[in-house]
C-alpha cells in the first residue's frame, strides 16, 4: 500500500502481537519500522489528507480532528497494553520508511533515554471540580414592612460573596492536601492548566487538573488512595482517568519539542 506513514509512537521492540483487528488513522491497520534498538508504530495515509497543505486545511476541522484523534488514542491504548511507547504528537507524518528511519536516527539517544525513565510506569490524571451551588427555588414573597434598603441589599451581597470566597478556599485546600497525598504515590507529576468548561464541557468549576507517573505495580494503591477521598468534602467532584501511555512525561527531555515530525520529512 502506498501513501505517507503516520507515526503514532516510538517504542522498544517487543515480543507480544497487537490485537488483529485493530485499525488506526484512515483505517490502516499499524505496523511496526524497526530501526537499530527501537521500533516506529505506523501506518500509511492518504497524501490528499495529510500532505502538509491539506493537513494544515484539516486541523481546523474538529470532526475531522476528533476523529483522527480517536484513532491516534486506540492505536496508543493497545501498545500500553503491550509495552512502553513514547507517543508522538498528533500529526507527525513522513514521506516514506526511510523518512521514519532518519528520524529515530537523529534523536536515538534522546528516545532510549526517555523510554528508560517511563518503562513500566504510566500516567493517571486526577482532577478535582467544585461543582455549582444547587439553584434555589425563587423564594416565595413574603410580606414585608417594607422593601429591602440599600443597606440591607448590600450587606445580602457581601455575605454572598463571602459565602463563595469560602467554598472557593475549601476547595483549593482540598486539592492542595490531595496533591501532596497522591505524589507520595507517584514518581513524578505534572499541574495542568484548569480546564476551560466552556470547552471541557464538565460540570463545576476546575480546581486541579493533575497528571502522575506511576509505576504499574503502585497503580492499585493510587487508585484506592484517589477513591477514599471522594466523599471527604461535599460539594466537591473528583475524578480519575487512566491508566494512560505518558503524554504528560513523555517530552520533558526535549527542549525544542522535538518528538513532532509535523509536516512531511
Amino acid at each position: 500500500m502506498t501513501g505517507l506513514r503516520y507515526v503514532y509512537a516510538v517504542c522498544r521492540p517487543f515480543g507480544t502481537p497487537l490485537q488483529a483487528q485493530l485499525t488506526g488513522v484512515g483505517g490502516d491497520p499499524p505496523r511496526l519500522v524497526p530501526h537499530h534498538d527501537l521500533v516506529a508504530v505506523v501506518s500509511h495515509v492518504p497524501e490528499a489528507d495529510f500532505a502538509e497543505e491539506p493537513l494544515r486545511a484539516h486541523l481546523e476541522d474538529l470532526d475531522w480532528l476528533t476523529a483522527v484523534a480517536r484513532a491516534h488514542q486506540g492505536v496508543i491504548d493497545a501498545l500500553t497494553t503491550v509495552t512502553t511507547p513514547l507517543p508522538l504528537r498528533l500529526g507527525t507524518v513522513f514521506r516514506d520508511d526511510s523518512g521514519v528511519r532518519s528520524m529515530i536516527e537523529a534523536r536515538e539517544e534522546n528516545f532510549l533515554r526517555r523510554l528508560d525513565r517511563l518503562e513500566g510506569r504510566v500516567e493517571w490524571g486526577v482532577k478535582v471540580f467544585l461543582e455549582s451551588e444547587p439553584e434555589q427555588a425563587p423564594e416565595q414573597p413574603a410580606p414585608q414592612p417594607a422593601a429591602m434598603s440599600g443597606r440591607d441589599y448590600l450587606r445580602r451581597r457581601r455575605e454572598q460573596t463571602r459565602s463563595r470566597e469560602d467554598q472557593w478556599q475549601r476547595a483549593e485546600t482540598f486539592a492542595t492536601r490531595l496533591h501532596e497525598t497522591l505524589t507520595g504515590f507517584a514518581e513524578d507529576s505534572r499541574l495542568h492548566a484548569p480546564q476551560n468548561p466552556a470547552l471541557s464541557g464538565a460540570r463545576g468549576r476546575n480546581v486541579l487538573n493533575a497528571a502522575y507517573l506511576v509505576p504499574r505495580g503502585q497503580s492499585e494503591a493510587f487508585v484506592e488512595q484517589v477513591e477514599r477521598t471522594k466523599d471527604d468534602s461535599p460539594g466537591l467532584r473528583v475524578e480519575l482517568t487512566g491508566p494512560w501511555a505518558a503524554y504528560s512525561f513523555a517530552g520533558e527531555d526535549t527542549a525544542d519539542g522535538e518528538t513532532a515530525g509535523e509536516g512531511i520529512a
